[in-house]
């Protein structure tokens, strides 16, 4: 089911109100065309780049807009000209907010626990808490970027007019956040589980979507990328883990509401009871919820954190406030396939 933004990013930015990025465009038009006028008006785009919104962005036209973000003069590039992946341009834009040690806080403790993150991991997760991402409606999926891809002006753009209403944000806020940011001790094999999760950090949401590739084993995507469920799936029942097969068949359902329906009610875990690697469970009803009300899934990391496909793709976010609220139940897939 499509997956809720993070409710507590509220208490974190001052947002103001712009044309939702994710409304269908009119013809002719970029599903960014109000942040696009935004971002020239505000002169951090020129109007041709902004005339041009599928086009990639180049380190140049990065330098113009992180400038005129910040205030500063432009960084003289030898080669302006290169194109700027999606992960580049997250991790310039938290660096230009001043969060990059907060970013850097995010990685260490995946790395203290072994969890071999990707380099990205804690400006990803930065990213998202902000808010600088955004989730295409299910029929403009191919429009959807992964980590590795070049970002287009019309992203660049949300970012950028993103970042314009923030306003006074409170940094602190977002620094004590990652701090808390603490894993426990890991088991080997719930250390291989969560590092086939947080490997996806940053990928987007993309319905129906079980791969990071545009082939699924099961037919094509729309582009590679995951919904709550298919990320998972990916997780749990796609990845192979030596000396683990059970492992794969522990989850056989692929919606929310059959892999929540599959654990008996006797063997539904309380939020008090949760372990790293479990399978989280969020319902409109909370722990009365029915399987069929079930309409989010997760992957608890622990420390009072997970990690899932949401609206602002896989990214990190604390068991706290509707995630709180409305958490079901969980299931441990690992005690299932009776790995130790």
């Amino acid at each position: 089911m499509r997956c809720r933004r993070l409710s507590y990013v509220c208490a974190l930015v001052t947002l103001l109100t712009l044309s939702p990025a994710t409304a269908a465009a009119k013809p002719g038009t970029s599903w960014a065309q109000a942040e696009l006028k935004t971002v020239v008006a505000a002169g951090l785009m020129a109007k041709a780049a902004a005339a041009r919104p599928n086009d990639s962005l180049t380190r140049g036209e990065l330098d113009a807009i992180v400038a005129g973000l910040t205030h500063t003069q432009p960084v003289s590039s030898a080669n302006p000209s290169p194109k700027v992946t999606m992960a580049a341009l997250d991790s310039r834009l938290v660096v230009a907010l001043g969060l990059a040690d907060t970013a850097r806080l995010f990685t260490q403790a995946a790395k203290t626990q072994g969890l071999a993150p990707p380099s990205r991991f804690g400006t990803e997760a930065v990213a998202r808490l902000l808010g600088l991402r955004t989730n295409h409606p299910a029929a403009l999926d191919a429009l959807e970027l992964s980590p590795g891809e070049p970002a287009t002006h019309a992203e660049a753009a949300y970012s950028a007019a993103r970042m314009l209403q923030l306003g006074q944000f409170d940094p602190a806020g977002l620094q004590a956040l990652a701090e808390s940011f603490v894993l426990p001790d890991l088991t080997p094999w719930q250390k291989s589980v969560l590092t086939t999760g947080v490997h996806f950090i940053g990928y987007p949401y993309v319905w129906g979507g079980e791969s990071e590739f545009p082939e699924s084993p099961f037919g094509p995507q729309a582009h590679g990328g995951f919904d709550c469920s298919g990320f998972v799936w990916r997780v749990y029942k796609l990845q192979q883990y030596a000396g683990a097969t059970g492992l794969a068949h522990a989850i056989r359902g692929r919606t929310t509401m059959q892999m929540s329906a599959e654990v008996a009610r006797r063997a539904r875990l309380a939020i008090d009871d949760l372990e790293p690697g479990d399978v989280l469970f969020f319902g409109a009803r909370g722990p009365k919820s029915t399987p069929a009300q079930v309409d989010h899934t997760a992957i608890y990391l622990g420390g009072g954190w997970l990690i899932h496909s949401s609206a602002y793709g896989v990214a990190l976010a604390p068991l706290s406030g509707w995630y709180a609220s409305s958490f079901a139940w969980a299931r441990r897939p690992l005690a299932e396939a009776h790995v130790a």
